[in-house]
């Protein structure tokens, strides 16, 4: 086991990572910028360096200065989290490169997987049920009217290293095709470098359903069940479940029976999630996340382990400490995600934290690096925070996120917690009646109204 590990990340992720290393007796080395030299992370790691200025491109994304890090203190692996360069394959082989240990899938697998055409048609081969779409990448614009009449419209255009939800555009008809075509692989070329593009028939009213899996590099995997991650605004999760609320228990063995078979063929290594378009029963493979989701606590909550320390364990070489048969799904886990933003429009709201105050009681998990007096920095993601309640069944859970956020104090900055009160209040939401659209409408209809007022 190792001796001593960094943690090449920040806020909550962070703290998360630091916690399981010490249960386990692992030293840990927090890195961080000059915007972060009071932030918890770096108060509760047992070493901390600097490697740059607050701006990500100079510090957290810095591959030399995490590098730097780990000769100084003696690190043994790195911890990526998510984010930041957690999916980067550079990084992940420099890694491999300087004889130290990547907490992560291979760097072929982040290959694989981080372009999203090459992904689906790996999945394909592996028998991942796909939506319907291009061979790889659409070159010309001929080449994509051909296929979206061959789809029937509506069609998505995507970015091939696309991610939340840039370079990505709907024509709903052949008089849209070319606005979104030549949209998409512009978003593309100044986003991501790389102006690739694919197209895929677009599913109108599908849910988000994701399959939590994990394999220990030598041909075994498991899967730990579905997340229902549908509540979603420009592309970004904001409302998670698990299980999922339409998910039926033989539909939830034969999509993780598929992709445990997949990921163990591949040799993959570590947590890894599986995302779908779920629509009409069926399930429709749209990429793979090669790293720890935000989201994972839920998983953690239904089955009872610690996936992080499971990532740890086999990244050492250590054998999975569960197994498919040990896995048993209990109750039901919700996370909302609480981001400094001010309502009704998101704007990114930084600032001095007051008072602070977490929920407690039996089935609440908060997990947030605040603390009264912390200066939120402007620098990064507005993510603050994740409250995490688990249920006997869902009404449970719904009860008790309900009774947590009403415990939640977060003053002297604006969050999105009055949108988590609004949104129980909706016989949607409690009833699970939803798709990935929901929320936009929803947040458009009610902003709407507020602008008429």
């Amino acid at each position: 086991m190792f001796q001593k590990i960094l943690i090449a990340n920040r806020g909550e992720i962070a703290l998360r990572i630091i916690r399981a290393a010490r249960e386990m007796g692992i030293e840990t080395v927090a890195v961080h910028s000059t915007a972060d030299t009071d932030a918890m992370h770096v108060r509760m790691a047992d070493e901390s360096v600097c490697i740059g200025p607050p701006q990500s491109s100079e510090s957290y994304l810095s591959a030399a200065g995490i590098m730097s890090a780990c000769e100084i203190t003696g690190a043994e692996a790195i911890h990526p989290g998510y984010g930041f360069l957690s999916e980067n394959v550079l990084f992940a082989r420099v890694v491999e490169d300087h004889d130290i240990v990547f907490i992560g899938p291979s760097a072929e697998h982040i290959q694989t997987m981080g372009d999203k055409a090459t992904a689906k048609d790996t999945m394909r081969r592996l028998g991942i049920p796909c939506v319907p779409g291009s061979n790889g990448i659409v070159d010309t614009l001929d080449e994509a009217k051909q296929l979206a009449e061959e789809l029937e419209y509506p069609v998505i255009i995507k970015a091939t290293a696309g991610g939340g939800g840039r370079g990505m555009n709907v024509a709903i008809n052949p008089n849209e095709i070319e606005h979104a075509f030549q949209t998409a692989r512009a978003e593309a070329r100044v986003a991501f470098g790389n102006e690739a593009v694919y197209i895929e028939k677009y599913l109108e009213e599908p849910r988000h359903i994701e399959i939590q899996i994990f394999g220990d590099g030598r041909g075994k995997a498991v899967h730990l069940g579905e997340r229902d991650c549908s509540l979603q605004r420009r592309h970004q999760k904001v409302f998670e479940e698990a299980p999922g609320p339409v998910i039926s228990a033989e539909e939830r063995t034969y999509i993780g029976h598929v992709c445990a078979e997949a990921v163990a063929e591949m040799n993959y290594s570590g947590a890894g999630t599986i995302e779908f378009l779920y629509e009409n029963g069926k399930f429709y493979f749209i990429e793979m996340n090669t790293r720890l989701q935000v989201e994972h606590p839920i998983t953690e909550a239904i089955f009872g382990v610690d996936l992080v320390r499971e990532q740890i364990r086999v990244a050492a070489h250590l054998p999975m400490s569960f197994s498919q048969d040990s896995l048993e799904l209990r109750g039901h886990a919700i996370e909302v995600r609480i981001n400094a933003e001010k309502l009704p429009r998101f704007d990114p709201c930084p600032g001095r934290i007051t008072q602070y105050h977490a929920p407690g009681g039996l089935g609440v998990r908060m997990d947030s690096a605040l603390y009264d007096g912390y200066s939120i920095p402007s620098y990064y993601d507005s993510l603050i925070g994740k409250l995490i309640v688990h249920g006997r069944d869902r009404s449970e859970a719904l009860a008790r996120l309900s009774r947590a956020l009403s415990e939640l104090i977060v003053d002297g900055i604006d969050t999105t917690i009055p949108l988590f009160h609004a949104l129980l209040e909706e016989v949607d939401i409690q009833s699970g009646d939803y798709n990935i659209h929901w929320l936009e409408n929803w947040i458009q209809r009610n902003l709407t109204l507020k602008e008429e007022m």
